[in-house]
């Protein structure tokens, strides 16, 4: 994994989530990562888990595999600095507002002066065009504007997904995107302006739902079918079973000892009152009961695991992907390649310019 970027030089000027993301993604598959901060840092540095100033969880496992300078843009210095790396840079991935880079002397066309081939990617909330270009806001507004979010919930009232599913598409798009660009470049096309949005990243997600309209808890797969479903069990636990196709289902029913409910998918959704029943034969029994009865019955099971449990689950631990990082878990980049999962990641790495652009230089 660490070889297939290897050489390829990448800005990361973003803050946060989406976009540190993004470019981590890009550090796991082998590519040079400096992450350019502001005097005073990236701000989650100093985030704790509730937004407070303390020890942040997340800046050390987002950005770890890169090293991180500090630049003063509003400066002159700090401009010819950063005037530096950019002629050295292949990629550059920032996540300003719309205009904040042009006010600072670096818009798209001037970035191409220094470095025609140079691929930018801007990633914003709403795009870098249109009314809504610099309006605020955050996963939510962006999901609230796809339309998804309207049909995510239950017949009562929509609910707030986790993890925040507009940062990660959005980050996911960036890197499609810059990948598409270099292997464009390096097929005779020139360096790009990429203009990515994290609201347009998740509306794309939404064509299915916009193509099989239904109600809130009222269509196959958003909760209205009794075999796509979520449900409680004894002990307060929770499984999820999803046997849509025939064959699943009948294994299910015959499992629990109800082939009267076979005949029963076919009822029209909502199907409230088979959903009910159903509800009612979990909570009969612990969450352990299920797993040991329903794990080997080929029917779409799987237990809802709390964090806690996912270490010791054998299917993780197999996989060796859920590594610890200190106090804190990370997940490596999630691909084998040849059947051997990817190498740890070296930790997050703070370094004066100077040393930068002597590597680079060097080069």
């Amino acid at each position: 994994m660490a070889g297939f970027l290897k050489g390829l030089r990448v800005l990361d000027m973003s803050q946060y989530l989406p976009g540190p993301y993004a470019a981590r993604m890009l550090a796991d598959m082998g590519a040079e990562v400096v992450k350019v901060e502001p005097p005073g840092g990236d701000p989650v540095r100093n985030l704790d888990a509730e937004g407070k100033p303390g020890e942040s969880p997340f800046y050390g496992i987002v950005n770890a595999g890169k090293t991180v300078v500090t630049i003063d843009l509003k400066s002159a210095e700090g401009r010819a600095e950063f005037v530096h790396l950019v002629r050295l840079a292949d990629i550059l991935l920032e996540s300003y507002r719309p205009g904040a880079m042009d006010r600072l002397g670096f818009g798209p066309a001037r970035l191409k002066e220094i470095n025609p081939g140079l691929i930018h990617c801007a990633l914003s909330g709403f795009g870098q065009t249109g009314p809504a270009r610099l309006a605020s806001g955050h996963d939510l507004n962006y999901e609230a504007m796809t339309g998804g979010l309207s049909i995510c919930g239950t017949a009562e009232t929509p609910v707030i997904p986790f993890p925040p599913m507009a940062d990660y598409a959005g980050a996911l798009q960036a890197v499609i995107a810059v990948l598409g660009a270099l292997v464009g470049r390096d097929h005779g096309s020139p360096g790009c302006h990429l203009d990515v949005s994290l609201m347009e990243s998740l509306l794309a997600w939404q064509e299915l739902g916009m193509a099989l309209p239904a109600k809130r808890a009222g269509g196959l797969i958003n909760g209205g079918a009794a075999g796509y479903q979520v449900y409680r069990t004894a002990d307060g636990g929770f499984v999820s079973l999803s046997p849509l196709e025939p064959k699943f289902w009948a294994n299910f029913c015959t499992t629990v000892g109800r082939p009267d409910w076979i005949e029963r998918r076919f009822e029209p959704m909502p199907q409230t009152a088979l959903i009910g029943e159903v509800q009612a034969l979990f909570a009969s029994q612990p969450r352990a009961y299920w797993e040991a009865l329903l794990d080997p019955a080929e029917c779409c099971f799987q237990a809802i695991l709390e964090y806690d449990e996912l270490e010791d689950h054998p299917h993780h631990r197999a996989r060796g992907l859920l590594q610890r990082r200190g106090r804190f878990k990370e997940v490596l980049f999630p691909v084998l390649i040849d059947e051997q999962a990817p190498q740890a990641r070296t930790a997050v790495r703070d370094a004066s310019l100077a040393d930068v652009l002597a590597a680079w230089e060097k080069e």
